[in-house]
């Protein structure tokens, strides 16, 4: 089991927990640094649709491009990705249409979104 603080207060529940990395500026990502609580869209390969992700970083304020986190990511709208979630699943992070950084997902927290076990 991994030991990852998880913030359990309902209003602030994480969806889920991931590995985010932000492309850097000279590839095409952001030239400052994202605050916590920031709002990017998520794309899963899975579907067309995307919604904003608020990423709230674990044991970072902010990062800078180029940079590695690990985040608390809460969906606008969790429903497109109902019984979809599996760990090690990749998805993109978007500023508009342009992809800012990719993620990978360490740990589902919403079940609603868990995919079903075979």
């Amino acid at each position: 089991m991994r030991n990852i603080h998880v913030n359990l207060d309902m209003e602030n529940f994480p969806d889920f927990i991931a590995e985010l990395k932000y492309l850097s500026a000279e590839n095409g990502g952001r030239k400052t640094a994202a605050k916590t609580g920031y709002r990017p869209q998520i794309k899963f390969g899975f579907t067309e649709k995307q919604t904003s992700g608020i990423q709230n970083f674990i044991g970072k304020d902010s990062v800078l491009p180029g940079e590695i986190v690990r985040a608390e990511i809460k969906v606008l709208s969790p429903h497109f990705f109902q019984n979809q979630l599996e760990i090690g699943m990749e998805f993109n992070f978007n500023e508009g249409a342009k992809i800012i950084g990719t993620g990978r997902v360490l740990e589902v927290v919403n079940q609603m979104l868990k995919r079903a076990s075979l």
